[in-house]
């Protein structure tokens, strides 16, 4: 019998352990999960190690690349014309993306002010023609109102003997007066209604410029990037500017300190001139128009065109004379024009 109670009592005990047990495996498979995570977070931060080391080393064997330069006496100008030059593509590049900004952001204003104007004149239309049914129809109801009380002030006034006879059918017609205006108050609350949802209607949003529009902007910004190609070009400034924005200082010899000095004077007289010189906007709308004559599209869909069909250059003089040359300045990408284009 002790037995027996003894078997029973270990129960508990034995489920316990059980318990103890199926917890010691869910903690260490939840430790496990952490260990394996911790681990992968240290293999990363291991490779961004590696990957600032690699940066860092790069950047330090240029800067020893560019100090042997600067202390190298035949090479110590051509470091110097080179950034300038470099310095020149990025002026180029930023003026050439502020404009093609400011042209998209004001032909988008220009188009949903459009657009508003249109919405605006549809809601005048609207509002116009729902309160003109009031008026029509609150006229009606003033006759409505006028001939019930008429028929009203007839039926009290009426005779017994006519009252006999006519009463029950002037009663009727009463009712049916009545009936109608109560209907025409419940149609007029309706217009009321309708009225005043017109008047809280919300504008409609922005739906972002169509294919014309984008065709025409492109034109703009490669009219503009041929001006700054024109203004630079004399001397070879707009290829030698390209060619430093996209080689590395070293690999281009612009020749001793008397051609490297000779590089700067022009630079610099021609990028003051290229600050006065402001008044072309209307230079740029007949060069814009005559790359529109020229250019092709891959697809109706497409805003940019095929980069040889707009490879040639508009020279207009103030006299109007028109020359051209050739240079693909989308497909060699100057001043980074591909890249402002609408698309």
């Amino acid at each position: 019998m002790a037995s027996l109670t003894t078997l029973f009592k270990s129960e508990p005990a034995d489920l316990a352990e059980t318990d103890k047990l199926v917890d010691l495996f869910r903690n260490r498979a939840e430790l496990k999960k952490e260990f394996a995570a911790l681990r992968n977070e240290k293999y990363q931060l291991q490779d961004r190690i590696k990957e600032h080391q690699g940066a860092t080393a790069r950047v330090q064997q240029r800067l020893g690349h560019l100090e042997s330069l600067l202390l190298d006496p035949e090479w110590v100008h051509n470091v110097v014309a080179f950034y300038q030059l470099r310095r020149l593509a990025a002026h180029c590049q930023n003026k050439l993306a502020r404009f093609a900004e400011q042209l998209k952001q004001q032909r988008e204003q220009r188009e949903q002010g459009k657009l508003l104007q249109s919405w605006n004149e549809q809601c005048a239309e609207k509002s116009e023609a729902i309160q003109r049914k009031i008026g029509e129809h609150r006229l009606t109801l003033q006759l409505l109102e006028d001939q019930l009380q008429s028929e009203s002030h007839r039926l009290e006034t009426m005779g017994g003997f006519a009252k006999l006879f006519k009463g029950r059918s002037l009663a009727d017609e009463i009712d049916d007066i009545a009936a109608r205006i109560e209907a025409g108050h419940a149609e007029e609350r309706a217009l009321l209604q309708e009225l005043d949802a017109v008047d809280k209607l919300d504008p409609p949003g922005h739906e972002g410029l169509d294919v014309a529009a984008k065709r025409s902007i492109n034109f703009m910004i490669l009219a503009f990037a041929q001006q700054l190609y024109l203004h630079f070009e004399e001397d070879n400034l707009a290829a030698m500017a390209k060619e430093a924005s996209e080689k590395s200082v070293g690999a281009i010899n612009y020749g001793g300190k008397k051609e490297c000095d000779a590089i700067l004077a022009i630079l610099e007289t021609r990028k003051e001139a290229a600050e006065k010189d402001t008044d072309f906007a209307d230079v740029l709308k007949q060069r814009a128009s005559l790359i529109a004559e020229h250019a092709m599209f891959r697809d109706s869909e497409d805003a940019v065109p095929a980069p040889g069909t707009v490879a040639t250059v508009f020279a207009i003089d103030r006299n109007g004379v028109i020359r051209q040359k050739d240079a693909n300045l989308l497909g060699d990408n100057y001043f980074g024009v591909a890249g402002v284009l609408s698309r």
